[in-house]
């Protein structure tokens, strides 16, 4: 089905079936709903199952990619939309890989539409911002903003100056961080003058990323550790539990991105567990 979220936005909506508390699958960078076609209908019939197409993706609508129309909070308030259309009462949320930050934009800006998250391979920087950690893309959004008040002449005060100093130093041991990482890989060939730039919407995405610092709603967070070679995977799970001390931050070890298919069993485990100690 399509539910209309935003003006001529319309979101396709996949009704697995059910009945109980309601889940909704919110897929990961690139993918619609049908990324859970097989994992979702393992929660029937003891609830009832739905899963989301982010608008740009499956049969949804797909409006300008730009960072206003495919923002975190963009995202989150789309589903909130189908939540509302739907007369949903306080479903959980489970969000896989960039799914994440419609996970977190909810918690932040609605907790109390919803009863709990469940993010699978879904808890990294563009969910949960890691002062310690820091993120490149994050980071170089705060130090733009910073930059913005300096070339229109706005930023006067010392506390604009510290922030920007501040900044700078973040983000520079971004920089320090990736320049390690790329040190430790293989050297890739140089990309091809002729290919392809990547998809728009997909920078639209990444661009569009905010900075969530707490969620304050019943979490689960499941990480494969590791993700792959030379990933902090373990580093920001502990960032995850550290700021979330009341969430199930849950580390499978050997596990693919792609978790709820390489581990189904234990992320079954963890998940039924989860929603049955939720209150009703």
């Amino acid at each position: 089905m399509q539910i209309a979220v935003d003006g001529n936005v319309k979101l396709e909506v996949l009704d697995f079936g059910g009945s109980g508390r309601t889940l909704i699958f919110l897929s990961g960078m690139g993918l619609d709903g049908h990324e859970f076609d097989d994992f979702a209908p393992m929660f029937l019939p003891n609830h009832r199952v739905l899963a989301i197409s982010r608008r740009g993706f499956g049969k949804s609508s797909a409006p300008t990619p730009d960072e206003e129309n495919y923002s975190a909070d963009r995202l989150g308030k789309d589903v909130l939309a189908v939540i509302t259309a739907l007369k949903i009462n306080r479903p959980v949320l489970v969000g896989h890989s960039l799914a994440g930050e419609e996970l977190s934009s909810i918690a932040t800006s609605h907790p109390e539409e919803i009863s709990g998250l469940i993010y699978l391979e879904a808890g990294y920087p563009y969910a949960l911002y890691s002062p310690t950690l820091g993120d490149p893309i994050i980071d170089a959004k705060d130090l733009q903003q910073h930059l913005n008040l300096l070339f229109s002449a706005t930023l006067q005060t010392r506390s604009d100056f510290a922030g920007l100093e501040a900044s700078v130093a973040r983000f520079d041991k971004d920089l320090k961080a990736v320049d390690q990482k790329l040190a430790s890989q293989p050297v890739l060939p140089p990309r091809p003058k002729d290919a392809p730039p990547p998809p728009s919407i997909l920078l639209a995405l990444v661009n569009g990323a905010q900075k969530f610092t707490g969620i304050p709603v019943p979490t689960l967070a499941i990480f494969a550790i590791p993700r792959s070679p030379g990933e902090t995977t373990s580093a920001q799970a502990d960032a995850f539990q550290a700021a979330v001390p009341k969430a199930r931050v849950v580390r499978i070890a050997e596990a693919d991105h792609f978790i709820f298919h390489s581990n189904t069993k234990e992320v079954m485990k963890e998940m039924t567990a989860f929603l049955s100690g939720l209150p009703n």
